[in-house]
């Protein structure tokens, strides 16, 4: 009978975030997988677990996830840790599921800590709709179309940066998303834990000023629908009322339909689309 894969959420800085369960597992399993065996030896140690670990991490992912698999597969039990919070989000363990799930292992999830929620949730941004980009792209390309597609994000936005390449990611995210309000949440569960609410302008000229120590977790507020939906219109308002119309026409719509998708592009009432038509014709006359 195949082994079970567990996924076990270990704590991002306060120890006492870990979960019965959690440890249960740890002593329990018959292999821990963990990102940095030097780093995860402390929590072990801390919590007399004397489980065999193993490393996993992004350098052998695909292959090492074979040879687990094949352990699982001969009934093994493995838990899989990762340096903190939760595996699976934003390091290795992804493929080691994806693996378990072809090969038909069954996979189970811990919960416990994980940096992107408890920097969300004390934030005060929006928290009912959120996407988590993790680390932006090293690739400029791809950072650059990441940036691009955040522009008009109407979700709460969590990215999590290092310390050194802080100020250079704050520049490009004011150069693209302009002065939005925004969260930066440091040091998450520990003594000084901090979540330092502004916005991208004020936060650059802080951390100019006050060197940056620690990961963070950047919580950054989305567009409005409003604002999309204004600049829209302005966009249209540019364009002559009849070339509007006659874009609809031109595709086919009738007088009525065109009028119709004319005012609501333009955030004004038909009746007041029918009053500029009929005077721009009694200017023709």
């Amino acid at each position: 009978m195949a082994g079970t894969l567990y996924l076990c959420a270990t704590p991002i800085g306060n120890l006492e975030d870990i979960t019965f369960r959690v440890l249960e597992i740890l002593k329990k399993a018959d292999l821990i997988a963990a990102e940095d065996t030097r780093h995860s030896i402390k929590l072990l140690n801390h919590f007399e677990i004397k489980t065999k670990m193993t490393s996993y991490h992004e350098y052998n992912r695909v292959e090492k996830a074979r040879y687990l698999v094949k352990l699982l597969s001969e009934g093994k039990n493995i838990a899989l840790i990762t340096d903190a919070g939760t595996p699976g989000i934003s390091d290795p363990g992804e493929e080691l599921v994806r693996q378990c799930h072809e090969s038909g292992i069954q996979v189970t999830a811990l919960p416990g800590a994980c940096a992107l929620i408890n920097a969300l949730i004390i934030s005060g941004q929006p928290t009912r709709r959120f996407c988590f980009e993790a680390f932006l792209p090293a690739d400029k390309k791809e950072r650059s179309m990441v940036l691009n597609q955040l522009k008009d994000e109407t979700r709460t936005i969590i990215l999590y940066e290092a310390p050194h390449r802080m100020m250079k990611t704050l520049d490009e995210l004011y150069e693209a998303l302009g002065n939005r309000k925004m969260t930066v949440c440091r040091e998450l569960t520990k003594k000084h834990e901090t979540a330092f609410v502004s916005n991208i302008e004020d936060v650059i000229a802080y951390y100019t000023e006050h060197p940056i120590k620690g990961e963070c977790v950047l919580v950054i507020q989305g567009r409005t629908f409003q604002e999309i939906i204004k600049e829209s219109q302005e966009q249209y308002l540019e364009l002559d009322l009849m070339q509007h119309m006659e874009s609809y026409l031109e595709k086919g719509y009738t007088q009525k339909e065109a009028m119709k998708l004319v005012a609501k592009d333009r955030g004004v009432g038909k009746r007041e689309v029918y009053q500029e038509l009929l005077a721009y014709k009694d200017q023709e006359q």
